[in-house]
């Protein structure tokens, strides 16, 4: 069965509502009226009109802005990198983002991100939750909130995704822990049932009666959890919308650009995800930790990044997705505007950027901007709850919205914070 259980995310209405799709999909089959797939595209588009997505594409390490977004070629801070032109009048970034610049129309950056944290998992944790950890709350990544909110009770897939580690569902409990996906572009590891379904069938019932003679010994709480855990686990085996995770029916041009790197393959497995009606999809790119020749480092960084995310926000715009699904590029902070002795960047909170595209946001537009030196924000500057409160408005959640912590207090999805007006239309 499949492992790292404590990632995976099938909602408790599976088992009836796979059976009721096996039994539509064996009754179309049989009169020859629709294919399996004709049923699952009719599913899919369904479940895409019924809410928003969100796509985060993490830059682990914290990208440099000065190689990215906000390249400053006229001083010396800029460190060389070089700037290009976009497709919107005015807009520049650096050189390696050739493909990003093409579609600038559809993408706003935000130049003036500024924090105080400067640790990494201090400031990826503020970043994923909206709060600043502490000892005594172990707080749900937005992706989990996002589920909570959005998430299709009767979706056989999970909520949540993530290509590669992410922040966990915290006191909102197992339903909303996201799926880690190791190796994108093929099925999960251990999704093929080693028995049939009839016999898989049958040890689930057992396991369930071993939970259920454990839970009337006092273990009514571990053993619901338990059940719930093996019941998703099932359901990713049993379901054929598992097929969503393996991108080797695209086309091969399609592939060929968004990458062939992890990279690539994660975006177009998100697109693939959030089409099916996954709610939130997270694709890690690590290693923007830039110490030592950061130059060339961001560099190979950039042209793995660059086509997959440009070809991930014209897939979605081509199949009309783009206006419901919120496409964010960003890490956890910026890096020093001057370069150190081993021409490597440092942490840097105090200026950073981010780039979003879809979910009503207006494309082709700056919003900020830092000082000629880098060093400052000199005009509008966004805080890390502002942008979680910006992610809220365009996926139409109440950021105000309150869970329950395991204390009694009641916390909300973001810890403060106003949306960026100026990015939506």
């Amino acid at each position: 069965m499949l492992t790292r259980h404590d990632h995976l995310t099938i909602n408790r209405s599976t088992v009836s509502r796979r059976s009721f799709l096996h039994r539509m999909s064996a009754g179309a089959l049989g009169m020859g009226a629709l294919s399996m797939m004709d049923l699952l595209s009719l599913q899919a588009a369904e479940l895409r009109q019924q809410g928003r997505a969100m796509i985060l594409l993490w830059m682990a390490g914290a990208p440099s802005q000065l190689e990215t977004f906000d390249p400053k070629p006229n001083h010396a801070n800029g460190g060389g990198t070089k700037s290009i032109k976009t497709s919107v009048p005015g807009i520049e970034i650096a050189s390696s983002w050739e493909q990003t610049a093409k579609i600038m129309d559809d993408i706003a950056l935000i130049r003036s991100m500024t924090n105080k944290e400067g640790n990494h998992l201090r400031a990826t944790y503020q970043c994923h939750t909206g709060y600043i950890p502490s000892g005594g709350v172990k707080h749900p990544g937005f992706g989990s909130n996002v589920a909570q909110q959005l998430g299709d009770p009767n979706l056989e897939l999970p909520s949540v995704v993530s290509v590669g580690p992410t922040q966990g569902a915290g006191f909102l409990g197992v339903d909303y822990e996201p799926f880690v996906v190791q190796q994108p572009g093929s099925l999960p590891a251990n999704v093929s049932s080693p028995v049939t379904q009839e016999r898989l069938q049958r040890r689930l019932g057992l396991f369930n009666q071993l939970e259920d003679n454990f839970a009337i010994r006092g273990g009514q709480a571990a053993s619901d959890n338990q059940k719930r855990l093996y019941d998703k686990a099932a359901g990713v085996v049993l379901s054929p919308q598992t097929s969503a995770f393996d991108i080797s029916s695209e086309p091969d041009a399609l592939k060929a650009r968004y990458g062939s790197n992890d990279f690539g393959k994660g975006c177009l497995l998100a697109r693939r995800l959030v089409e099916a009606g996954v709610t939130f999809v997270e694709v890690r790119m690590n290693g923007w930790d830039t110490h030592f020749d950061n130059a060339s480092r961001c560099e190979d960084l950039s042209r793995q990044v660059d086509p997959a995310m440009a070809t991930l926000i014209t897939d979605l715009k081509d199949r009309g997705m783009l206006d419901r699904t919120t496409v964010v590029w960003m890490g956890e902070f910026g890096r020093t505007p001057r370069i150190n002795g081993r021409d490597g960047r440092d942490h840097f909170p105090r200026v950073f950027n981010v780039a979003m595209a879809g979910g009503g946001i207006r494309g082709g537009q700056v919003i900020g901007s830092s000082s000629p030196d880098g060093m400052e924000i000199a005009d509008r500057p966004v805080s890390v709850p502002d942008l979680l409160s910006t992610f809220c408005k365009s996926l139409e959640i109440d950021p105000n919205h309150e869970n329950m912590s395991p204390l009694g207090r009641p916390i909300k999805i973001v810890d403060g914070g106003t949306p960026v007006a100026d990015l939506f239309g």
